[in-house]
């Protein structure tokens, strides 16, 4: 038991993070085996372990935190991170982490961890002692691949909790994606909730110049689409209405 304030303290760990605290390979199997076995840890994939209280027989760390730690560039990412600031309109059985480093989604604790592509530049900030997009980056990462994790009605549930959005953030991530369809789908979906966010002219002015001069669709699924001229997207009507029909079909939340 002499590693387990150490180990406490760190809350999870990797199997080279304890071979460093305990200074050989057959040290460290030693304590994982007897820690396992009195229920001081909990593996939570290969390799990969997290503290369990003893107080209250749970692991001491929340999904976020153990996804933050996962590799040393993982940040909480899409939902979840808007979970993490307190804008999630629903609390999904996944967590969705954004890492250069590769794995298999994996379950652990009745959650489903679930590896997003980490962009280049993305704008990660520290809540607490988890890493985790700003809330601009968060906004644009689920309006890109909305279709990919929560679905658009979710999306948008979320959007119309955060209390207010800095529109030049907005703008730098958009640039940073570097991508005409994305500058449509944001240009449409901002102008739909105007009045929630109240952004200026000169924002829709630079999605209007940066957007793809494609048509496109903005859902792989057809939702009633008009065409909208200005941002040449086949779009619902209204994103409000939408919403208020509750017509979302994503299945993976609790």
């Amino acid at each position: 038991m002499k590693h387990y304030g150490n180990l406490l303290a760190m809350g999870c760990f990797s199997r080279e993070q304890l071979i460093e605290l305990v200074g050989t390979s057959s040290a460290a199997n030693k304590v994982i085996y007897e820690y396992q076995k009195k229920g001081l840890i909990e593996k939570v994939k290969r390799d990969f372990y997290v503290v369990i209280s003893m107080e209250t027989k749970q692991p001491v760390f929340s999904r976020y935190q153990i996804g933050s730690n996962l590799f040393s560039d993982a940040c909480v990412t899409h939902h979840s991170a808007f979970e993490v600031f307190g804008y999630g309109s629903q609390v999904f059985y996944e967590c969705f982490i954004a890492t250069a480093k590769r794995f298999s989604d994996f379950e652990y604790d009745g959650v489903i961890y679930r590896r997003v592509e980490r962009k280049p530049d993305i704008e990660v900030i520290q809540q607490g002692d988890i890493q985790v997009t700003s809330v601009e980056q968060t906004v644009v990462d689920s309006i890109r691949d909305f279709e990919k994790v929560a679905g658009l009605e979710e999306v948008i549930r979320c959007m119309m909790l955060v209390p207010g959005l800095d529109e030049q953030k907005v703008l730098e991530c958009l640039a940073r994606n570097n991508n005409g369809f994305l500058y449509q789908k944001c240009g449409y979906l901002f102008e739909e909730l105007k009045e929630e966010f109240h952004f200026s002219l000169n924002f829709f002015t630079e999605c209007e110049a940066y957007s793809s001069r494609a048509k496109r669709y903005l859902m792989k699924v057809p939702q009633d689409n008009v065409f909208h001229k200005r941002w040449k997207l086949y779009a619902p009507s209204s994103l409000k209405e939408l919403i208020d029909k509750g017509g979302g079909n994503y299945d993976a939340i609790g």
